[in-house]
């Protein structure tokens, strides 16, 4: 077996075998197939795709690269949720406190971002004294506690997937359904959990910006995780406008807890307590997702996911204060609002300008060795369908860098567009598979 015939017979339109893609993905981790012929085969991937057999084999291959994770010595049906990321995207910070508070396992590991805002892990660490690292026996022994513990991924998950991704970044394969799919199941699978469910993002702030492609990429998403033996269910939901009202990592936590507290936004609170219901179905605690839902409302109501936050807070060596002082969160430098220019209705607010507006402003990376600022961000006052008069606040640009606040503050000034006419609502939920 070598590369080249591998590489041949996918680009004449051939069926991979198991043993060939064994041998490209042992290869490639180990060092001994070199880029050249490694993006070669992915632009033939590229133009002629994979059937359900070779996903599977290549999903299950980058899955065992590397360690996988035993979560066998947790009690009960351990429930992942995975986004596939969008603008004031904090969803874990709430539905993971919900589902464990009703009793479903959470074991999370969670990775740091590129783009937008920082990923989940940057996002608790802007917890005053909160650790994003335990050891496995800490991590396994937190869950049985408490039921929650989300950390950083590990550097030895899915190594293939890594070296995979930064070659398809640099080679022009990044946008293609079956890399993309094998690329997200080959982390979900290798965390160990035994159900999975899958927020896919749609619109203009979005991977996926039509509903054809985010379903076509839930439903192989949701193929590899049944066929893997983990119930995976995948909930397609509107980017085409921020969620909620925080961009920015101490602010989306704040935000968070005010989700927590029955407060915040209500696109926000309705996707969290629809992907909460979800999970707690997932893992046995309600028999369909209408009770699922109730008792997610429930566990908002009673205080008691609040209180499962701050014993979450507290197990990782953060300061629970912070639920009721905010003070306590990095606190910016720099603010500066944005005023509407003129009367109307809000038509369109475009949720990739304002997330390149939060990374200007600080709050995002560009680079993986870039800083964040954990106090930087947005604060909208408006959504979509609003009416507004001129000289309205429509945000306010958080920043602790006076350069960056005006850069970040004239990106989203671009991301708004009025009207006379108030526009059609946009579905927040837009399909369900499973």
């Amino acid at each position: 077996m070598n590369m080249y015939e591998i590489i041949l017979k996918k680009r004449n339109g051939g069926k991979l075998s198991e043993e060939e893609i064994k041998y490209f993905i042992k290869g490639y981790v180990d060092g001994s197939i070199p880029d050249y012929q490694a993006s070669a085969l992915l632009m033939a991937i590229f133009f002629n795709d994979l059937d359900m057999e070779e996903l599977l084999n290549l999903t299950n291959e980058m899955r065992f690269s590397g360690d996988t994770v035993d979560l066998s010595k947790i009690e009960g049906i351990k429930v992942d949720k995975h986004s596939t990321g969008g603008v004031g995207d904090k969803t874990t910070l709430i539905v993971a406190p919900i589902a464990a508070a009703a009793g479903v396992p959470i074991a999370k590991m969670s990775g740091r971002g590129l783009g937008f805002t920082g990923g989940t892990v940057d996002k608790m660490e802007s917890i005053p004294d909160f650790k994003t690292t335990l050891k496995p026996d800490e991590f396994l022994n937190q869950v049985n506690n408490i039921g929650i513990a989300v950390i950083g991924q590990s550097g030895h998950i899915t190594p293939a997937d890594k070296k995979i991704y930064a070659l398809r970044d640099v080679t022009a394969t990044v946008d293609k359904m079956p890399l993309i799919a094998s690329s997200i199941m080959s982390k979900k699978l290798a965390a160990g959990s035994d159900a999975i469910v899958l927020d896919v993002k749609c619109g203009k702030g979005a991977f996926m910006q039509n509903i054809d492609d985010a379903t076509s990429l839930a439903d192989t998403m949701v193929k590899i995780g049944n066929l893997a033996g983990r119930k995976t269910v995948a909930v397609i939901t509107d980017m085409n406008q921020p969620l909620g009202d925080a961009i920015g990592n101490s602010l989306e936590v704040i935000e968070s807890i005010e989700v927590l507290k029955g407060n915040g936004p209500k696109d926000i609170k309705e996707l969290s307590l629809r992907l909460s219901a979800i999970m707690i179905t997932l893992g046995k605690k309600a028999k369909d997702y209408d009770e699922g839902y109730e008792i997610a409302k429930e566990m908002i109501s009673s205080g008691k996911a609040l209180e499962k936050l701050g014993q979450f807070i507290k197990a990782q060596g953060g300061d629970e204060k912070v639920l009721y002082d905010y003070s306590l969160f990095p606190q910016p430098k720099y603010e500066k609002v944005l005023t509407a220019k003129e009367d109307g209705y809000i038509y369109e607010i475009d949720a990739m300008g304002i997330g390149m507006a939060s990374q200007k402003l600080g709050a995002g990376r560009r680079t993986k060795e870039e800083d964040i600022d954990l106090a930087a961000g947005i604060m909208l006052n408006y959504k979509v369908g609003d009416k507004v008069k001129k000289g309205d606040v429509l945000l306010t640009c958080y920043s602790s860098d006076e350069a960056k606040l005006a850069e970040g503050l004239e990106e989203a000034e671009k991301a708004y567009v009025y009207k006379d006419a108030k526009p059609e609502d946009n579905e927040l939920i837009k399909k369900v598979i499973d």
